[in-house]
């Protein structure tokens, strides 16, 4: 897996409202085409002399994936111990899977799943976007996501106190609707999913939405059967879930209340098969 680099770019003609500083929300570019599994081109065992480390790592990584489930916290295993060329033996060993994600916030990072669903690579940042730590993580999501997004998010809305412009008619219900559904919802609930294609809106009552909701700091991106941009917003376990055909063109559009939605995590499903996965990769090296 390469340096993680997720270009960033405007999407959306009102989608995202601009604060009143001046400040305007940005996105991670959709990717193209579909993406799906390609094993990774590894290194032949003749080619693995100094790699002890890497396999290793591998190997406690594969006793992770077997114990792990969608319902535990993340197993997190440290890569800033590996020189250069072990760090590269895990890139071609693991390579990119369909799922990344980009976290600001109190804590920024970069996030990219392997090949392997459930199998994440972590780049924590400094200010300046240098990695300050390197990490693989084992779990359905990686914590960073589960239990950072909405540290400092709104827990509810406020409807009554908005001020709702004449040009928004149907945003407020839906807002009411939200929060009537968040003082409920526990993580491991079944999603409240709110389909707004289905429902009548102009682009005033999407820019109040998303304005009522706040600008939550984590996007990940869902490559698979389509296309997915998942925005986290400032209000706690409120999501805005979008599905994109291969032009980029807005197909679905739902706000979705939930931990983390379901497009972008691994199951337990995916964790048993990247385990078998893993140790059949491994098994050339032992």
């Amino acid at each position: 897996m390469k340096k993680i680099h997720i270009p960033v770019t405007v999407v959306g003609r009102g989608s995202q409202p601009a604060d009143e500083d001046g400040a305007e929300m940005t996105f991670m570019a959709m990717p193209s085409g579909m993406t799906t599994f390609a094993a990774p081109i590894i290194p032949e065992p003749e080619e693995t002399v100094g790699m002890e480390k890497a396999i290793a790592l591998a190997e406690d990584i594969h006793q992770a994936l077997n114990n792990q489930t969608a319902d535990k916290k993340a197993i997190v295993f440290e890569l800033d111990s590996l020189d250069q060329n072990n760090k590269m033996f895990m890139d071609q060993l693991l390579g990119d899977g369909e799922v990344s994600a980009q976290c600001g916030g109190d804590i920024n990072a970069e996030i990219q799943e392997s090949v392997l669903a459930g199998l994440w690579r972590v780049h924590y940042l400094d200010n300046n976007k240098n990695i300050i730590r390197d990490t693989m993580e084992v779990a359905a999501i990686p914590g960073i996501i589960s239990e950072m997004t909405f540290q400092n998010a709104q827990e509810n809305l406020d409807v009554d106190a908005l001020n709702i412009p004449d040009t928004v008619y149907n945003a407020p219900p839906l807002l009411v609707e939200i929060s009537d559904k968040l003082p409920n919802y526990k993580s491991g609930d079944e999603p409240h999913v709110i389909n707004l294609s289905l429902l009548p809106h102009t682009e005033g009552d999407i820019e109040f939405l998303s304005d009522s909701l706040g600008i939550g700091p984590t996007v990940i991106l869902s490559r698979g059967y389509g296309n997915c941009r998942i925005s986290s917003t400032g209000t706690k376990n409120v999501w805005w879930v979008q599905y994109f055909n291969s032009q980029d063109t807005l197909i679905l559009n739902t706000i979705e209340i939930s931990k983390v939605p379901e497009v972008a995590i691994a199951s337990n499903e995916d964790l048993e098969d990247s385990a078998e996965r893993l140790n059949e990769i491994l098994s050339l090296y032992r």
